[in-house]
């Protein structure tokens, strides 16, 4: 995804001290910075299209507290990396009012990239606030002198809920559970379940299962108990992907109770990832990871309403017994490959 990093530092004068990081790939595509084509950007490069970068940035921000607050950018610049991807880091310092709400408005790379979003950390004596800007949301509104757990606790359910619509890996790992939550395997073939209540019982106890694994291990990464290499962690989930795919086709775990809790181990640490992204505010840290967790739970009971009636509906015909299941999975199946492979 395309994300750059706005930190707002506000003293009780109301001065401003801020650094914006902002990805290499997304500012190169609106100042083109690789001036000989070579597919790299050197310090030269950078130096030789700084005004241009700044006049851009500092045209797509405004910060407001009561009325403008002047952005000053600072001619230093620095250079960082967030996920292995490059980052611009620009400084700048504004004076504001010492009272009033604060208001952030970023338009930059929105015209590019629709989903681009902004991490907003802003720290204020006492509070830490951490919010994010998109293309549907692009101004933000900020009481510093009050604590907003509401406003934080909203904000990163909505994260959660959005970050497990996006990722494909955790859906279609879902998607492949479900997909045999309304069969039984007897004398080597698939049969329909007949009792909607032994589904919804099946169903509950996978649900729930990847739901307290990935819960456990969300929160263990976000609080720093746990910490794995991102690059494993992608890899494995993708496997676990593969895994509940290929065992839909060529069944050896019947009952995927455990095996779906121990996959969702790695699929919390992903969650985390993405909880790493965002960033936590200081003061409200349990407060922001458990909103996240009911994000994502959120998130997925909607798929699981979704999807589960359908299957519930189908479960009887002789196409899905037979045919629909395995060519669903083998299609999840080729998918997980290709991520493995690039993942590894």
């Amino acid at each position: 995804m395309s994300t750059s990093y706005l930190s707002v530092n506000v003293d009780k004068q109301g001065q401003i001290q801020g650094t914006w990081q902002v990805g290499f790939f997304d500012i190169n595509q609106i100042v083109p910075m690789d001036d000989n084509q070579d597919g790299e950007i050197t310090w030269a490069e950078l130096q030789a299209n700084h005004v241009a970068m700044v006049d851009y940035l500092q045209s797509s921000l405004a910060i407001g507290r009561q009325q403008d607050c002047p952005l000053t950018f600072k001619d230093a610049q620095q250079i960082d990396q967030h996920f292995n991807e490059g980052y611009l880091v620009a400084s700048f310092q504004a004076e504001c009012n010492s009272s009033g709400v604060l208001s952030i408005n970023d338009q930059a790379f929105f015209d590019i990239d629709p989903d681009h979003q902004v991490i907003v950390t802003i720290t204020a004596p006492d509070h830490q606030y951490a919010r994010v800007i998109n293309n549907d949301k692009p101004t933000i509104l900020v009481n510093l002198g009050e604590s907003q757990a509401s406003a934080t606790f909203t904000e990163y359910v909505y994260q959660g809920m959005i970050h497990i619509w996006k990722g494909t890996d955790h859906i279609l790992f879902l998607l492949a559970l479900l997909l045999t939550c309304v069969l039984v395997r007897e004398q080597k073939k698939w049969h329909a379940i007949d009792n909607p209540k032994q589904i919804f019982k099946d169903t509950a106890w996978i649900v729930t299962a990847f739901t307290l694994a990935h819960s456990v291990t969300l929160t263990a990464t976000a609080m720093g108990v746990l910490n794995f290499s991102s690059h494993w962690v992608e890899l494995g989930i993708a496997l676990s992907v593969l895994f509940a795919a290929l065992n839909n086709v060529w069944p050896i775990v019947l009952r995927l109770g455990w095996i779906t809790f121990a996959f969702g181990l790695l699929h919390g640490m992903g969650f985390a990832g993405v909880l790493g992204e965002l960033g936590l505010p200081e003061n409200q840290k349990l407060l922001a990871i458990l909103a996240f967790n009911v994000g994502v739970e959120i998130g997925q009971l909607a798929i699981l309403a979704a999807v589960l009636p359908l299957l519930i509906f189908i479960r009887h015909t002789l196409w899905y017994r037979n045919w629909g299941m395995q060519l669903g999975s083998v299609a999840i199946g080729l998918m997980a490959i290709q991520w493995s492979v690039e993942r590894f």
